[in-house]
């Protein structure tokens, strides 16, 4: 890693949220592989070998009149992601019992503390999503629970779900990085109950569990439920969360052809992390 070359592209977004969102959705579809937020929007990056000069034709909310988009790109020889990270990722406490931080920052007194190191991975805790689904698993039993974090990113709700007595605990993504960056931090956080694989929905055939959580988008969440309520043990539960409020009835609908019960969803800044149990 240390001699590819990147392209990094700098953007300013106005309104900030969910402007710089729906970027990063965006950018993500079209090859960029890691982003760090800013006050003003954010840092992309991409492999100069995925990069070309029409690269953003497909990020549509460059061109939407809702947001003003400014940016500029360079070529960036070597990056140092720790040191990005280090200067844009603050610890988070969730509900005065989870905290997510990094090596560098002090230990704080909660009741379930998730040390990592995210990288170009998503998973933070800072994004809505992942906070919101930090919440579901902190009110849900899941001691001896089977787990199946499908998208994994960071690992942080793997993590969570076996501090929380759930075990075994599969995590799946398909990203390569996010594959090697939930094996790293599994390993920090001495997990012993999780299974990491790289992948999508075609390595579930067999599977059973009590809890899946999805943490993804819209689309992805739309195409997959079926093969998620495949693998659900009765009366089990399904989380879902990467969609916005205005999608939840389409979520819902698709999961009642199913036999899924909507439960509740929360709610954080229009995004949405919804419950479902199989009848």
């Amino acid at each position: 890693m240390s001699n590819t070359k990147y392209i990094g592209y700098n953007f300013r977004v106005s309104p900030l949220q969910p402007g710089t969102e729906i970027l990063i959705a965006e950018l993500g579809y079209v090859g960029f592989e890691s982003f760090v937020e800013t006050e003003e929007g954010v840092n992309a990056y991409i492999q100069e070998e995925d990069w070309d000069e029409d690269i953003l034709e497909g990020v549509y909310v460059l061109n939407s009149g809702e947001f003003e988009i400014e940016f500029k790109f360079e070529e960036i020889e070597q990056i140092n992601w720790n040191k990005e990270w280090e200067k844009n990722f603050d610890p988070i406490v969730v509900d005065d019992q989870c905290s997510v931080r990094a090596p560098f920052h002090e230990k704080p007194n909660t009741k379930y503390d998730i040390v990592i190191e995210p990288k170009m991975s998503f998973g933070t805790g800072h994004h809505e999503t992942t906070h919101m689904m930090i919440q579901h698993l902190l009110k849900t039993e899941l001691k001896n629970k089977s787990v199946l974090d499908m998208g994994c990113g960071t690992g942080v709700l793997a993590i969570l779900s076996e501090m929380r007595g759930a075990k075994p605990i599969d995590a799946i993504d398909i990203d390569n990085w996010c594959f090697l960056n939930t094996q790293e931090n599994v390993v920090r956080n001495k997990c012993k109950e999780i299974s990491v694989y790289e992948g999508d929905v075609s390595l579930l055939s067999g599977q059973n569990y009590d809890v899946i959580i999805a943490n993804i988008n819209r689309n992805i969440l739309l195409n997959d439920i079926q093969q998620y309520v495949a693998c659900l043990n009765p009366n089990g539960m399904l989380l879902l969360s990467g969609f916005y409020k205005e999608d939840l009835e389409m979520i819902t609908t698709e999961c009642s052809k199913h036999n899924l019960k909507f439960v509740e969803n929360l709610s954080r800044n229009n995004w949405i992390a919804a419950c479902y149990i199989l009848k």
